[in-house]
């Protein structure tokens, strides 16, 4: 039966069917090139769907991240009217006192640094302590017990029934905590938790002079009304005395608003691959026309119209983008089910993994529309062929800027980009820079491939042997992949490169302090009539003493003649209520530490004589930021004594050294006899020395606490190691879907090598010979690729070091190598892989199924 063109109307039947009948030969090929954005839509089809199911999950579980309906901090012991105002709140009350401090597991004399929480009343009110065994969250609470989260007690191989001292008093540990309300993974890991009775917190110990304990106050209504009302009046109070309060409402916005930060990152990371992803379908489409114009020609000839033509194979690429799609968010829906797995240690809620059908109709949308866009490039060609072309042997492409329509369909795509990041992102701004830094980054690899190609053209060496020619001049002939393959693996390698470099970047800037002889332990809350005894404990273990340094704390209460309720009655100040309600741990000294230096006024050297002013040092951002200059006044409450001061200088600090450093620095002769603490810095060559000094001070001083540097790298290795694998999971999209492009692009170049290949075997090239010359050329594109793609991972990673981390950028060469050879090799394979079958099959029959 013949198809005959139809006369005077568009039929979208004939259209069909002929878009239909002219892939028969090409689906194949059509469903590679499509696969390109399955993974990419996958990605943020398991994106979206986490979305809905963590903001559905956030609402359902919000009383019980708090534990309570509503939760008051204080950081100091409430007085007696605050305490009377707390006593009338709500209907059910707890209360809790936490902080930092050291424990000791006496069976293996093991130390760690953990936040101790001592509990009072019958929190949580919603959700529950998760324990093993089972009833422990409520029995501790009965006698000298303590809960103990589960990472301790395996690090400490410590068992239930076992006896762990915090203090001076040593509790029974009643369980294992292995989940407690709005606790996650991260937090756990940062500052494990230990629980006791509220009830044996002064026979610790350590409540002491200068320590810094926060007071949570936890309370259950039975009705919300109630709770408005009584939050309404006494917020005018708990504003003046300097407490927070939050409600299950709020954690929940706070929750949402921490998850959204996340979710914006990880679809911005999934929309980069699905980018890939249609750059592959840009440039395969590309050839698969260029390989259509004999046809194409032929329909014009015919009587076809161009838009005929053109509709064709825009119902091709449509109906095969939908199919991509489909099958996108048919994988996106199976990845979510992983995802609660992979962020279980980042979000403090349990996820549901049900299927989310408005994300899947959202993925199937975006999917369509984008390879639409992207498709439509290379159509738009389509309209200057002519029924002319029939008798032409080969075609001169029109390049891109010279076609108005393909200029313009480049700004929507432009725009596309740009509003889907302004909907993740903040503002405008930043989505503008997420586009043109996508931008730049192609147009970047676009021109190193095209000078690359241009200059093996113009330096071909000529003197190499006949097999590394043919694999050089692959790169510059017609119909070459250098481009295709250069952006699409070039950008899956500056990718996972920049991934690596900045955490390794993160790293460096903590163990940067660890060497190089510099100090590693810091011990803190030594109480004055302890300095003595310390000091000598350090030199029994032939420590050297690099600080010793006194901490006073104080308050901020007024700056130039203004206090707290000037300050919230004056919004043009610029002074914000809450610099004078934190605390400020502050020292005295009559000079500089290596770390800091002066960058405006002079550091007060001499030691303070009653009459003189008192000149202050205040470190310069801190001083931004409660909007300060040199010569301003601040009046200071050091723990009920108002101390006038006038500030002398700003010096610049280096917070990444381990040691004492300091917003605020008085002179000699001011705070000697005010009530202080101190903290000492010491260096330990060894673990060994490291455990049992460390055990020594516990059993001696069981109030000081002791930071280990190398405990807080492995933590902040771990906690790197977490985040890393969440960012490495998504990042997986884009590999995977560099390397479905790969394919694609490597599929597509096998065909356009058949003809070469069949010329060579007829002319009598071996298997070898072809072998060779296919891999000398997949390397060199792969080489070139990976090459670029290091590189611009390299600046990228090197301003972020300099410019956002303010660290030192060192990578080291032995990773960059494997990156390099792994990624090269890699395409050598695919390559050869996809050869194979041209190689080895004979010129015959391949000129009879291909040409």
């Amino acid at each position: 039966m013949r198809t005959e063109l139809p006369k005077k109307r568009l039929d979208i039947s004939w259209l069909l069917t002929m878009a239909w009948r002219d892939s028969r030969r090409n689906r194949s090929r059509l469903l590679l090139f499509m696969s390109s954005i399955v993974l990419g839509i996958a990605a943020l089809v398991a994106i979206f769907s986490l979305g809905d199911h963590v903001r559905s999950d956030i609402n359902n579980q919000a009383k019980a991240l708090l534990g309570s309906d509503l939760v008051i901090e204080s950081n100091k012991a409430p007085d007696a009217a605050i305490q009377h105002m707390l006593d009338t709140l709500g209907n059910r009350r707890s209360q809790e006192c936490r902080f930092a401090s050291m424990v000791y597991f006496t069976k293996n004399k093991g130390t760690r640094l953990v936040q101790v929480l001592a509990l009072e009343g019958d929190y949580p009110y919603y959700g529950r302590f998760e324990t093993v065994p089972e009833m422990a969250g409520i029995d501790f609470r009965k006698g000298k017990h303590a809960l103990v989260d589960k990472t301790l007690m395996l690090q400490f191989d410590a068992k239930v029934g076992d006896s762990v001292r915090v203090g001076e008093l040593g509790f029974v540990i009643a369980g294992m905590l292995t989940q407690a309300p709005g606790r996650s993974g991260l937090s756990t890991t940062i500052a494990p938790p230990v629980y006791i009775p509220f009830q044996y917190l002064q026979q610790t110990g350590l409540l002491q002079k200068g320590s810094r304990f926060t007071y949570s106050f936890y309370f259950k209504y039975d009705d919300q009304a109630k709770m408005d009302r009584q939050l309404a009046a006494v917020d005018p109070i708990l504003e003046n005395k300097g407490l927070d309060y939050e409600t299950a409402e709020s954690r929940k916005r706070d929750t949402g608003r921490q998850f959204e930060d996340v979710s914006q990152f990880l679809t911005l990371i999934g929309f980069i691959a699905l980018l890939l992803g249609c750059i592959g379908i840009a440039s395969s489409i590309n050839i698969y026309i260029r390989e259509k114009i004999p046809a194409i020609a032929i329909l014009r000839c015919l009587g076809a119209s161009t838009k005929q033509t053109f509709l064709i194979y825009l119902i091709q690429i449509t109906a095969l983008g939908l199919i991509g799609a489909v099958a996108g968010a048919i994988l996106g829906t199976a990845a979510q089910q992983a995802l609660p797995f992979v962020l279980k240690d980042i979000l403090p809620v349990d996820i549901s993994t049900s299927v989310s059908w408005p994300s899947i109709a959202k993925g199937i949308g975006l999917g369509v529309v984008i390879s639409f866009l992207f498709g439509l490039l290379p159509l738009l060609s389509i309209r200057s062929i002519s029924p002319l072309y029939t008798l032409r042997v080969s075609v001169e492409q029109v390049p891109a800027w010279r076609n108005p329509w393909q200029v313009l369909l480049f700004a929507v795509i432009l725009f596309f980009i740009a509003v889907f990041a302004r909907l993740q992102m903040q503002s405008w701004l930043q989505a503008l820079v997420f586009a043109l830094s996508i931008l730049a980054a192609f147009l970047f690899l676009t021109a190193v491939a095209v000078a690359l190609r241009g200059a093996v053209r113009r330096f071909f060496p000529s003197g190499l042997s006949y097999l590394w020619r043919q694999g050089f001049a692959n790169l510059y002939r017609p119909n070459n992949q250098t481009i295709l393959l250069i952006v699409t693996v070039g950008l899956g390698t500056l990718f996972i490169g920049t991934l690596y470099f900045i955490q390794d970047i993160l790293m460096s800037r903590v163990s940067m302090a660890a060497s190089n002889n510099q100090p590693n332990m810091v011990l803190f809350d030594i109480q004055t009539s302890q300095k003595d005894a310390v000091a000598k404990l350090v030199k029994e273990y032939h420590l050297p003493v690099y600080q010793d340094v006194p901490i006073v704390t104080m308050r901020i209460e007024e700056i130039n003649g203004m206090n707290a309720a000037e300050a919230r009655r004056d919004s043009a100040s610029g002074i914000r209520p809450r610099v004078f309600e934190g605390e400020l741990r502050v020292t005295y000294r009559d000079s500089l530490t290596d770390t800091e230096k002066i960058t405006a006024g002079k550091f007060e050297t001499k030691k303070y004589v009653p009459g003189d002013r008192i000149y202050i040092s205040l470190e310069e951002r801190y001083a931004q930021r409660i909007r300060v200059s040199v010569g301003d006044s601040i009046l200071f409450n050091v723990q009920g004594a108002l101390i006038p001061t006038v500030v002398g200088s700003f010096r610049d600090v280096d917070w990444r050294r381990v040691q004492t450093n300091f917003r605020v620095v008085f002179p000699a002769g001011v705070l000697e006899t005010a009530p202080q603490f101190h903290v000492l810095v010491t260096r330990v060559a060894s673990n060994e020395t490291s455990a049992a000094f460390q055990q020594a001070v516990v059993r001696e001083f069981p109030n000081v606490s002791v930071i280990d540097l190398n405990l807080i790298l492995k933590v902040l290795d771990d906690v790197l190691g977490k985040i890393g694998f969440v960012i490495r999971f998504m990042a997986a999209f884009s590999i995977l879907t560099g390397l479905i492009v790969l394919i694609a692009s490597v599929y597509v170049s096998k065909f356009q090598r058949i003809q070469e290949t069949v010329l060579l075997r007829t002319l009598g090239a071996g298997r070898k010979q072809l072998f060779i010359i296919a891999a000398l050329e997949y390397f060199f594109l792969g080489a070139l690729a990976a090459g670029t793609g290091i590189l611009l991972s390299l600046a990228g990673s090197w301003a972020l070091a300099r410019y956002s981390f303010d660290a030192v950028f060192n990578p080291s060469v032995m990773p960059v190598l494997v990156l390099f050879f792994s990624v090269s090799l890699l395409t050598v394979a695919i390559g050869l892989f996809n050869s194979r079958g041209v190689v080895s099959t004979p010129p015959l029959e391949i000129l009879r199924k291909e040409i």
